[in-house]
């Protein structure tokens, strides 16, 4: 079955689709061990599942073959924000045994296959310590050039933590004006905890100003692109 994604007004414009290129670029040039690459944040509301999602959308388009994990158990957006009409079983079901069929779903994004996160899990943290997910990850290694997980924000809980044993590297997404330096040097140290390797950060909701050197070098051709 075909996963359709409601990707209707999903541009965001020139300079947003130029950051999301740079980002996958610099992803590229960290090295061709990081495969499986986890997204974070501090707190919720931060971009981290818009950022993941869109960097592994990215990659797809230069016929990158794709796998996206929504390990958000909590507080899952992916079926909501993309308007997933079809039912759809994820990783909770299959972490507590009752899927033991595959959780891969084909998408209607070419190039790019989906995990969901499944219904809400009481006890996430306890599944993720299943060393099914370990198993199921090294499997997906043998496949897919990419494997792109996005975790709920480390700030008061561990799954991200957890998670990042089974992971390349972790990008940390941070909204600007949102959280203190110290609450990012706390996710930072709990990856660091769990031996994660930090590949680097997202400044998210930074405010472009008509003076800067982007809005310069790209403000004809974004005002002509809108």
């Amino acid at each position: 079955m075909e996963i359709l994604f409601n990707l209707d007004g999903i541009d965001k414009g020139f300079l947003y689709e130029e950051s999301v290129r740079i980002l996958r670029t610099n992803l590229q040039f960290s090295g061709a061990n990081l495969k499986v690459i986890l997204f974070t944040s501090s707190i919720h509301g931060e971009g981290k599942s818009e950022t993941s999602f869109q960097l592994a959308r990215s990659l797809a388009q230069i016929d990158k073959k794709i796998l996206y994990i929504d390990a958000d158990m909590r507080k899952s957006m992916l079926t909501t924000r993309y308007l997933i009409k079809e039912e759809v079983e994820g990783l909770s079901q299959f972490l507590s045994g009752m899927n033991t069929d595959s959780i891969i779903y084909k998408t209607n994004i070419k190039n790019m296959d989906v995990v969901f996160s499944g219904p809400y899990a009481p006890n996430p943290a306890e599944l993720l310590y299943e060393l099914k997910l370990d198993e199921f990850i090294k499997e997906q290694r043998k496949i897919y050039d990419y494997i792109i997980i996005d975790s709920p924000p480390i700030s008061n809980i561990a799954d991200a933590a957890i998670i990042g044993r089974c992971v390349d590297g972790a990008v940390i997404v941070v909204r600007s004006s949102t959280v203190s330096q110290r609450m990012v040097k706390r996710v930072k140290d709990q990856l660091e905890k769990v031996n994660c390797k930090i590949i680097g950060a997202v400044l998210n909701g930074v405010e472009m100003k008509k003076n800067s050197y982007h809005y310069k070098y790209y403000g004809d051709y974004y005002s002509y692109k809108k």
